[in-house]
């Protein structure tokens, strides 16, 4: 007996295919606009091909923001997965303190962007905030104004504080999956903690971790409010990230032709690296 398919449900996707056109195509289609485009005012365009585009990429600007970016995004990777995993395995999985431990995880998640960048401004100064006077007092001599070191180690101490807690409830949500029969196995072969994590808890938290490491190096790649709100990109250009770089361009040199370049070649690559990340982790879990 032949099946026959009703395709009337894909009217109700339908709102949803309109709805992400207009939040997402269109814009795109505009920034594509501006990217081939210059104007001198008056609404007046001209076409400009691709020399936003050869001039971005011959840019040492764009290059150093490139570089910035990439060395802090694996920075912050190489501390919080580890330290996610760390946390996530010493937290309980039964008793009062699992809604607690929870709980606490999550808050910082749950702080605006703009707020937890309001909040280290003001923790790491050297006058009022505690932090930035403990360490001084301590004979250091912390300035986030004005050392390019003081302010990188500012802004990624505060990533580690904001973020870690989501790899540490993916990671969590990973372990408390794995059946206690795994546990009494290795406890009867006499397995060492270490054996427990490789060859049992780490495996079956391959997926979650997956999960972490594309979300944390994506949000890490875009990272715009919370540097901004603590050093607004300085000392100098040290820590001038992509997305602050490109903002400058777009609204504080008005340059709409070369922002939008930059803004499209900013979405390939974070779309390219993540793509990477993807096919990398996902054929090592398939070799396994």
């Amino acid at each position: 007996m032949e099946r026959t398919w009703n395709n009337k449900a894909w009217f109700l996707v339908l709102p949803v295919l309109v709805l992400v056109a207009f939040s997402a195509v269109i814009p795109l289609m505009t920034v594509v606009n501006y990217s081939v485009q210059d104007t001198f005012g008056n609404n007046q365009f001209f076409w400009a091909g691709t020399e936003w585009f050869e001039e971005l990429l011959a840019s040492d600007r764009f290059w150093q923001a490139m570089g910035r970016n990439m060395a802090f995004s694996f920075i912050i990777l190489a501390i919080e997965v580890p330290l996610g995993i760390f946390i996530a395995l010493n937290m309980p999985k039964k008793g009062w303190g699992v809604p607690v431990c929870l709980v606490l995880m999550a808050l910082p998640l749950l702080i605006p962007w703009n707020v937890v960048g309001t909040i280290w401004q003001v923790f790491g100064r050297n006058d009022i905030g505690l932090l930035g006077y403990t360490v001084n007092a301590l004979g250091f001599d912390y300035n986030y104004v004005q050392d390019p070191f003081d302010a990188w180690v500012t802004v990624i101490v505060m990533d580690v504080w904001h973020w870690t807690s989501l790899v540490v409830l993916l990671c969590y949500a990973g372990l408390v999956s794995i059946p206690d029969a795994f546990y009494q196995a290795a406890k009867i072969d006499g397995a060492s903690r270490w054996s427990v994590f490789r060859y049992i808890q780490l495996p079956k938290m391959q997926r979650v971790l997956l999960i972490a490491v594309l979300l944390r190096f994506m949000d890490s790649f875009m990272i715009y409010t919370e540097p901004f709100v603590v050093t607004g990109g300085g000392p100098g250009n040290s820590t001038t990230f992509l997305s602050i770089d490109l903002v400058k361009m777009a609204l504080g040199q008005f340059d709409l032709g070369p922002a939008a370049a930059m803004s499209l070649v900013y979405f390939l690559i974070i779309l390219l690296l993540s793509w990477v990340f993807y096919t990398v982790m996902t054929n090592y879990d398939a070799e396994r």
